[in-house]
């Protein structure tokens, strides 16, 4: 009787060391599981954000500015800024970019989209880098001549026919007068791009260039400041995607919708900076994985 009370106590003792190891085992799970659910969750809302607001930052059709790009590409072609193999073979244009760039049709309007950003910024790199502007005889690149060749903008065009910097700052492609020359000063002063910390001021990368002729071209149509940031806007979201997609998520957080925002802040330092974009992508935290945008190279 005794060894048999004494059997029933360790069935019993067996019994329940195993179930507390299965309970041990199984409890963090459930609570694991648990707490992943909100995470997921809060996943799906965030990915359902950014599906909404990738149609008003960066659009299936994208957006045509009010400027055309009239006979700049022949111009350039015929300087020599752009040697027409070389930018064939780099940038692959359609029948209709390759027409922009003969200059037949004056009249096609400038356009930004996924699929042409690449085609927008090189051309655009083109202008800015061979357009006479105040940036080149007044900004930080006039104080640093003898290295002017060993920036991006311009070491990094290799598209000419010959160096680049013997195209800088030597043709006037664009018609400007005094008054809008500092008008173009004044506005690329507050406009930055988040691959490095300056503005287009400083156009040392083709994005910085690219948005200086862009602003020249505004500025020579007489177009109103705000039209001008909310359009360099619209070319910066297509260069640059991610950043101003999580500009937009910002900016949605504190309930401004993204056609709402000033343009002219969200494109200065403390968000289109590469210091800016990073503090805001702390704030807000990471994307769903989204494309990056193009490189500063040709």
């Amino acid at each position: 009787m005794k060894l048999k009370k004494e059997m029933t106590l360790v069935v019993a003792l067996l019994g329940m060391l195993i179930l507390g190891i299965a309970l041990g085992i199984n409890v963090p799970k459930i609570i694991q599981a648990d707490q992943n659910q909100p995470v997921a969750k809060q996943n799906q809302t965030q990915q359902a954000q950014i599906t909404n607001l990738s149609n008003s930052v960066l659009p299936q059709d994208g957006f045509i500015l009010p400027v055309s790009w009239g006979d700049l590409g022949r111009k350039l072609v015929n300087a020599g800024v752009i040697d027409e193999q070389k930018f064939n073979q780099a940038v692959q244009p359609t029948d209709e970019e390759k027409q922009i760039l003969s200059g037949d049709h004056v009249d096609f309007p400038v356009t930004i989209n996924s699929q042409n950003a690449q085609f927008d910024v090189d051309l655009l790199w083109a202008i800015g880098l061979a357009q006479k502007s105040m940036v080149y005889d007044q900004g930080p690149m006039a104080e640093d001549k003898p290295h002017l060749s060993e920036y991006a903008s311009t070491g990094g065009w290799i598209l000419a026919q010959g160096s680049a910097t013997q195209y800088l700052n030597k043709f006037d492609l664009i018609p400007l007068t005094v008054d809008q020359q500092i008008r173009v000063k004044d506005i690329a002063m507050n406009i930055y791009r988040p691959c490095c910390d300056n503005s287009s001021w400083f156009p040392d990368c083709n994005h910085g260039m690219a948005a200086l002729a862009a602003i020249e071209m505004m500025v020579s149509n007489n177009l109103s400041d705000d039209v001008i940031y909310r359009n360099i806007l619209k070319l910066n979201s297509f260069w640059f995607p991610q950043n101003y997609l999580t500009s937009a998520l910002y900016y949605n957080r504190q309930g401004t919708f993204w056609d709402k925002v000033d343009a002219k802040t969200v494109l200065g330092k403390n968000f289109s900076s590469s210091t800016g974009a990073s503090r805001l992508q702390s704030i807000v935290g990471p994307l769903p994985s989204q494309n990056n945008g193009g490189s500063c190279g040709a």
